[in-house]
């Protein structure tokens, strides 16, 4: 015993549509030793649904660095480990990586059983480009901190993935909508899989109008999808990098606005701090003289 290691099964399970989950997810689960799981009462009810009854632990957010230990230890025993999160697929957005990189760092087999995804479905309905997207999670609650992050993703011209609460998705496409440009494509889909499935399409500025009118927008789960930044012609907009530069500097160091500025407008680095400090002379804001 002491010389075979267990497995670490990673299991995606439905993000609404109990049919999604595979009959080789369903023999993983069934065979486990025990489960680990983000919430167990909602895996219980995944597995009566299959018929399926295995030993439980929990392992969240807030108790995964605690729990690892114990779950490496049954690994190192010979155990077989399945790990579910509450919908789709574990670790994106979810807890997990915490047992899985011990788990990777111990030696042990650790191994994907694929299947449903927010992420992947919403790109496949977006009718957006997805031959190269990135995902970036949660935007921050608060609407400065989401504003300057949209702003740091502006130039990016991947399409973007994100997903959102829906008490905050109009105010989030508002956000959007003022960072990326009103006339940016976008697309959100709401209860993926489930009865009330639904993909809105349109402008950032279209979108962020019908979150306020239609009543049905605002609830359920919701996953983000927006069209990547155009691609840059290589002429800068020099009146555009002036302006921005100007509005930034107000807010921050000159090196940070000269870094996002350049990102917004396409701008050489090194031109955009020369600007932002000539700015930040003339306004007295000279605190930061480290040239990117």
């Amino acid at each position: 015993m002491g010389n075979t290691r267990g497995r670490l099964d990673v299991v995606a399970t439905p993000i609404g549509n109990l049919s999604d989950l595979s009959a080789r997810a369903q023999e993983v689960l069934a065979g486990a030793d025990i489960i680990a799981a983000e919430d167990t009462r909602h895996t219980r009810t995944l597995l009566q649904s299959i018929g399926v009854s295995r030993p439980m632990v929990s392992l969240h957010a807030h108790n995964e660095s605690s729990r690892v230990p114990e779950l490496l230890a049954r690994l190192a025993a010979g155990e077989a480990v399945a790990l579910v999160s509450d919908a789709g697929t574990p670790l994106l957005s979810d807890p997990g990586y915490e047992l899985v990189s011990g788990a990777v760092r111990a030696g042990c087999d650790v191994r994907a059983v694929p299947g449903p995804s927010a992420i992947t479905a919403a790109l496949a309905v977006a009718g957006l480009p997805t031959d190269r997207f990135c995902f970036e999670g949660f935007l921050p609650a608060r609407s400065s901190e989401r504003r300057a992050r949209l702003s740091a993703l502006s130039g990016e011209a991947r399409t973007l993935v994100f997903f959102e609460a829906p008490h905050r998705i109009a105010e989030c496409l508002e956000d959007l909508a003022s960072t990326f440009g009103s006339d940016r494509l976008a697309a959100v889909a709401r209860e993926l899989t489930k009865a009330h499935e639904t993909t809105y399409r349109g402008t950032l500025a279209e979108l962020a109008q019908l979150a306020k009118s239609d009543a049905n927008f605002t609830r359920g789960e919701i996953t983000l999808v927006v069209q990547g930044a155009p691609q840059s012609s290589g002429q800068v907009d020099t009146q555009l990098l002036e302006r921005a530069i100007a509005l930034l500097v107000r807010e921050l160091p000159p090196s940070r606005a000269a870094a996002i500025a350049a990102q917004l407008t396409g701008a050489k680095r090194n031109e955009a701090y020369a600007i932002a400090m000539r700015v930040a002379k003339a306004s007295g804001n000279t605190t930061d003289r480290t040239e990117p």
